[in-house]
């Protein structure tokens, strides 16, 4: 987004109904600062465990 903009998981998620196939569409959005590293890396390691507690809190 452009700052200032502001959207909602329920635009994003319209948006990408919109413009990709059906299997590609996320079924949530997460929105969130993301885990970086001291030298500014993401940690991946750390978005999965949060997806899979995602995961296990929805089922």
């Amino acid at each position: 987004l452009k700052e200032g903009a502001q959207a909602s998981a329920a635009d994003v998620i319209a948006f990408c109904r919109e413009h990709m196939a059906h299997f590609k569409v996320p079924k949530t959005v997460v929105f969130g600062p993301l885990p970086k590293t001291s030298t500014g890396k993401i940690q991946k390691f750390v978005l999965r465990e949060r997806a899979r507690a995602l995961d296990t809190s929805e089922s």
